[in-house]
């Protein structure tokens, strides 16, 4: 029998030695037991000795017992399929009857092997593993209740789905109910255990607890004043997701829901206050929010804003308490990932720039992300930003007296969570804020030179919330004494303010566009100063700052003062990065905003850069063949440093233009994006679009012979289910007719069903429909016969989305093919002409041959039906179009 297996003493003492070594805080002592646990793998009894350690070996001490068990544990994730059966039954064996060691850390680390031997897979292969738990929690010994409850609890968190499936005959409709008994337990640590596992269970909406949710919800409120922690922490997580999956359900008590969500927001344990204030952040997602919550305002805007304070372990944690550390290197493991957002083409619209789609991820309320990642403070000013988003100016009637006592508060902690409030309802309760905003705006520049750093810091986060109405005033009355005040900041001698200024500058910068010019030697003097300062993780804010500022500019930073100041600390970090290095992608994007801005200011710097981004490109693709042949032997490269190279070759494009013709003949980068174009990453193929469209632009010359194989591809990535990916190589295919011209014929179908189809679709995103419109516009141009008939399919679509967008060159060649089709074939467009006459009149100053091409269709068309029926049919526009025909067209 295997289960009488003994260990050899010498063996033992050997596991034992190794276990007393890996507790060494030394390197070089880890390694060696890595190597050694890595060569004892290869003895199948190895892990009897680790499972006879935990579960048997009471003479050592506890620790090491479960570290001999986590062990097994990381051997069961890595190689469980090698393990001999008898060696897998033993373990299986050992751990049910240690289940209920006296030890909780044993019991513990019990627990954790058992539920990673179960997510092997191994639920269908240990049938009775399930019920002989579920029979232990009846278990008269305290310990062994517990111990089977600690195994449940974590099995449910990582196999709730396998739980719920017919593979093992639904073990839940048994389950389920037994944990709903024990919540009345008398232990708290059970009780505790028997919500965790049910609460597995809502989000899914598992059958079986939906059959039983009456009386879940019933025992729930029973333990609502629960003297436990833990337990009320549960309560409250149940109740927050049942507001989700069940509002129906908790809408009868929803009153005592909020009146008690609201106790618990203030519970002495900080845990349980998060648990609850989630909730405020779920119910303002739900349509019933204003109607159940408005009774309440009064009670809760006052602990949301006391949430909003710093606990006195934030301010330990956030060091508060030191004022300069500019001098202090960065710990690297507190600099975030950051993830690049790969290059999309969108059209300018009237009145403003491009419109981001999804550009809301921006100034989320994160001026503190280092400590503990999501705390009350957080929770509570995320939702306070909600709510504010709901209830509109309702809200400043409870928010405007506290914050009247909060922001000038002699207490630096209280004043600074009165400058996060404000900050917090800048979105929703824009409009009743205004008359406030010409006292408050100064009041918080003021505070930009508080004496301490947390203060100094968040005020910057909240002018930023503010800096669109401030753009909107005269500049000297607010923009120029905020930006005096923030570049100061910028260069403050505290790491936390310059990171928090440079980011409230990056957004002043958007808002405030080209009225920076004036300012702009004094700006850059303040950036490039920085650059000098700077400890590493600041430096990364800084290059998007750097990168913004020459967004909002453009041509105006092509000065050669300007240039002198920006670029030599620019291309010297370039040189100091290595290929491998991360910092190299905010760099990338930094120099791609400046390239496009400099135009052929960028002449002197775009060599070197142009054919390092080339080299990263070509070095990733040679190591994802790599990866591909061999995976085992190389692994798979990182493919952002590829994307933004992409996407710096997309700025030098944009801002050299036919500038750049010299280095493409000198490159092989066509044959790379012919790779790229067809690599499995849709970011990939997104950026490879985006430099087509831009190359085709600078120097078709060399795109030319490589047409015939680039347009299937562009055929095949018109998924609109990858929207950008779909919107690029949209772009690009319009760019590359207006190079063609009708020359394009034989690829037209290979692209026109597929466009159509896309104008057509519902829900289609406004860039997605505008770039599609004006590609199909210039394939008609170019290729009339070919589109025309298809006129009427599209006509309408057309027209709507091409309307709110500004005349530019685009625009220009979308309209003259739309009338060349028109010319073709005009029944195409008789039963749509009122949108036609809609999109004509959305030009402020077409070019005089395009005004000419509108003047001929509407009169034809005007002729052909006779002035009667012109008459009838002009009654229907609405006065502002009727006017403007009229005044320009004559109609």
């Amino acid at each position: 029998m295997e289960c009488q297996w003994k260990p050899d003493e010498q063996g033992l003492q050997q596991i034992l030695q190794l276990l007393k070594e890996s507790q060494s805080p030394d390197t070089s002592t880890q390694r060696s037991v890595q190597q050694k646990l890595e060569q004892l793998n290869q003895y199948p009894d190895f892990n009897n000795y680790l499972i006879f350690v935990l579960t048997k070996l009471k003479t050592e001490d506890e620790p090491t017992r479960s570290l001999s068990g986590l062990i097994l544990k990381n051997n069961v994730k890595a190689h469980y399929q090698n393990f001999p059966n008898g060696v897998s039954d033993f373990i299986k064996n050992e751990c049910l009857q240690s289940i209920g060691d006296s030890s909780p850390l044993i019991r513990a680390t019990v627990g954790i092997l058992i539920t990673t031997i179960a997510s092997k897979g191994e639920l269908q292969n240990w049938p009775e593993l399930l019920p002989k738990l579920c029979l232990l929690l009846d278990s008269e010994d305290y310990n062994t209740c517990e111990g089977a409850f600690g195994a449940l609890q974590k099995i449910c968190e990582d196999s709730a789905e396998i739980l719920d499936s017919d593979m093992l005959e639904r073990p839940l409709n048994v389950m389920i109910p037994k944990f709903l008994q024990f919540f009345k337990h008398s232990s708290p640590k059970i009780r505790s255990h028997a919500i965790a596992c049910v609460n597995q269970f809502i989000i899914s909406r598992t059958q079986a607890l939906m059959l039983h949710i009456d009386p879940f919800i019933e025992n729930l409120f029973a333990l609502a004043g629960d003297e436990e922690p833990e337990v009320r922490k549960n309560v409250c997580r149940a109740l927050v997701m049942l507001l989700e999956v069940r509002l129906d359900r908790l809408l009868p008590h929803m009153h005592n829901i909020i009146e008690y969500m609201l106790q618990r927001t203030q519970d002495q344990d900080e845990n349980v206050a998060l648990e609850a204030c989630e909730f405020w952040l779920t119910l303002a997602e739900q349509p019933v929010c204003k109607e159940v919550l408005c009774g309440h305002l009064p009670k809760l805007t006052p602990v949301l804003v006391n949430g909003m304070k710093y606990s006195e372990i934030d301010i330990i944690l956030l060091k508060g308490d030191v004022e300069e550390d500019e001098a202090i290197p960065d710990n690297e493991q507190d600099i975030r990932p950051r993830f690049h957002r790969s290059r999309t083409v969108a059209q300018q619209h009237e009145g403003g720039d491009s419109i981001e789609e999804d550009d809301d991820d921006e100034d989320d309320l994160d001026d503190d992300e280092t400590i503990s990642d999501w705390n009350l403070r957080k929770c509570s000013a995320a939702a306070l930003d909600v709510l504010a988003n709901v209830f509109r100016d309702d809200l400043l009637l409870h928010i405007l007296p506290l914050l009247k006592e909060l922001l000038f508060h002699p207490e630096w902690l209280i004043k600074e969570s009165g400058i996060l409030v404000l900050g917090a309802i800048a979105e929703g309760c824009m409009q009743g804020m205004i008359p406030y905003l010409p006292e408050l705006i100064p009041h918080l520049v003021l505070c930009l030179s508080d004496k301490k750093a947390l203060v100094r810091s968040i005020t910057c986060w909240t002018l930023s919330r503010y800096a669109h109405w401030v753009v909107s005033q005269p500049p000297d009355t607010y923009l120029k004494p905020l930006m005096t005040e923030l570049l100061k900041r910028i260069l403050d001698s505290n790491k936390r303010v310059q990171e928090a200024a440079c980011s409230a500058f990056a957004t002043l910068e958007e808002e405030a566009c080209t009225e920076l010019v004036p300012y702009l030697a004094y700006i850059l003097d303040t950036l490039v100063f920085a650059f000098s300062k700077y400890q590493h993780k600041n430096l990364l804010i800084l290059y998007d700052a750097i990168g913004t500022l020459a967004d909002s500019v453009g041509h105006h930073l092509n000065k050669p003062e300007y240039i002198q100041m920006l670029m030599p600390p620019l291309i010297q970090k370039w040189n100091q990065l290595k290929d491998e290095d991360k910092d190299l992608f905010p760099l990338l994007e930094c120099l791609s905003s400046v390239a496009t801005a400099l135009q052929s200011g960028f002449l002197p710097y775009c060599e070197p850069v142009y054919q390092r981004c080339v080299n990263l490109v070509q070095k990733t693709l040679a190591q994802a063949v790599l990866h591909q042949n061999q995976p085992e032997y190389y692994e798979a490269p990182d493919k952002d440093f590829m994307i933004v190279a992409l996407d710096l070759l997309s700025g030098l494009a944009e801002g050299l233009g036919g500038n750049i013709e010299q280095l493409v003949a000198r490159s092989n980068i066509l044959t790379l994006m012919y790779q790229c174009m067809q690599d499995k990453m849709p970011e990939v193929r997104q950026s490879s679009f985006a430099l087509l469209g831009d190359l085709t632009k600078a120097c078709f010359q060399h795109v030319k012979p490589c047409i015939a194989n680039f347009m299937p591809i562009l055929g095949t990535n018109l998924n609109p289910e990858l929207i950008s990916v779909c919107n690029n190589a949209t772009w690009a295919i319009g760019e590359i007719s207006i190079q063609m011209g009708s020359e394009m014929q034989p690829y037209v179908p290979l692209v026109l069903q597929q466009l159509v189809e896309i104008i057509n679709r519902p829900n289609t995103p406004k860039t997605l429909l505008e770039n599609t419109a004006i590609t199909i516009g210039r394939l008609g141009y170019v290729c009339p016969q070919e589109v025309a008939p298809m006129l009427q399919q599209f006509i309408r679509p057309w027209c709507t989305s091409l309307r709110n967008i500004r005349d530019n060159e685009e625009k220009d060649s979308a309209f003259r093919g739309i009338c060349t089709m028109i010319t073709v074939n005009p029944g195409g467009v008789v039963q749509d002409f009122i949108f036609f006459c809609d999109a004509v009149a959305s030009w402020m100053n077409p070019k005089d041959d395009l005004r000419e091409m509108f003047y001929k269709i509407l009169h034809g068309f005007k002729n052909q039906v006779g002035d009667e029926n012109w008459r009838r049919f002009s009654d229907q526009f609405p006065p502002p179009l009727k006017e403007r025909l009229a005044a320009f067209y004559g109609v």
